[in-house]
């Protein structure tokens, strides 16, 4: 393996022998050595054989290069970030240096089926009107144990439990109002399909809804594959973890990517049919964010939110934690 710290993976020839069409593993990391090491070797033992792994550190405190060299295989290409690029840059610089027809992203705390893209490569090589395929996953807890009723509970939640295998175009109403796509972990897209410069950096922890986004938009469909064929793993340090905590100020970060994502769906007149989901989304967003500024005993940059939110759709969790804002902070912090 070849260690770098500037911005540019050390790239290698391409098996131009291969029948099959060049997948690009993007593999983001940081600081999750155990982790990472269980995600490279899901990705090395697929089935379907002609892929790059792109593994791309963000600038851990060690560097895991030991791991990744341990693999031995010519497939992966490793960089270490000469700083923190965040998130979004990081995955992002990887998209851009993806030589694959298509590319699949595998969070670095996430697993693959040994069959995943054996499964998800072929729709999309029948299918060049289509944007990306995807399947159902697992979840999984720490120790890759699955949680099966998590599982459950995710499935129907994101309405996978009702989805037929086949192609869905358009697909806006399924990718971004009912969350069944989960780019993240468990989905193969097609590269021409997206524009990694068309992210803005402040959807943050959304960018997997935005990536649905961009690809709907490209008037492309999507593929269906009904079975789970990956792992999402929650855990202490996952994103779905520090926010289901109620930590005020990753709360409010996660809320304000989403008020920033709807409110740019709302502008598009492509999806105008979908508008007053939107709305009700990004009321409710507005809504949280208010909440969570009440709890943090900030009422005067809570009420702008708050009445924001009730002039674009009314509720009654909204008036309630207006009200709220006129009561004493003890009592408006238990809401």
């Amino acid at each position: 393996m070849t260690f770098q710290s500037e911005s540019q993976f050390n790239i290698k020839p391409i098996n131009t022998s291969s029948q099959e069409p060049l997948v690009s593993v993007l593999i983001p990391t940081y600081n999750r050595p155990a982790y990472l090491k269980a995600a490279i070797t899901s990705a090395v033992e697929q089935t379907y054989q002609n892929i790059e792994i792109l593994v791309a550190d963000d600038f851990s405190p060690e560097s895991p290069q030991p791991i990744v060299d341990a693999f031995q295989d010519s497939r992966i290409i490793f960089r270490h970030n000469a700083t923190n690029l965040g998130m979004i840059r990081n995955i992002g610089s990887i998209f851009k240096e993806a030589r694959g027809k298509y590319v699949a992203h595998l969070n670095d705390d996430d697993l693959w089926n040994p069959d995943f893209l054996e499964k998800l490569v072929p729709p999309l090589e029948a299918n060049p009107d289509l944007a990306l395929a995807f399947c159902d996953h697992y979840i999984v807890d720490e120790e890759g144990r699955i949680n099966y009723p998590e599982t459950e509970t995710c499935t129907k939640t994101n309405h996978r439990d009702r989805l037929q295998e086949g192609v869905y175009q358009p697909f806006c109403q399924l990718a971004i109002v009912e969350s069944a796509v989960a780019p993240a972990c468990a989905a193969v897209i097609r590269k021409t399909s997206l524009d990694w410069d068309e992210i803005p950096i402040e959807v943050g922890g959304l960018w997997d809804a935005y990536i649905n986004y961009l690809c709907c938009r490209s008037g492309r469909g999507a593929y269906y594959y009904p079975e789970r064929l990956t792992r999402y793993r929650v855990h202490t340090q996952s994103y779905t973890y520090s926010y289901s905590k109620k930590d005020v100020e990753t709360n409010i970060r996660k809320e304000q990517c989403e008020i920033f994502s709807y409110s740019r769906f709302m502008a598009d007149d492509r999806l105008k049919d979908l508008k007053p989901h939107f709305q009700k989304r990004w009321a409710r967003a507005m809504t949280s964010v208010g909440i969570n500024l009440l709890r943090a005993n900030r009422t005067a940059e809570a009420r702008p939110y708050l009445w924001k939110a009730l002039g674009q759709n009314p509720s009654l969790r909204t008036l309630a934690a207006l009200t709220l804002s006129f009561t004493p902070h003890a009592l408006a912090s238990r809401f």
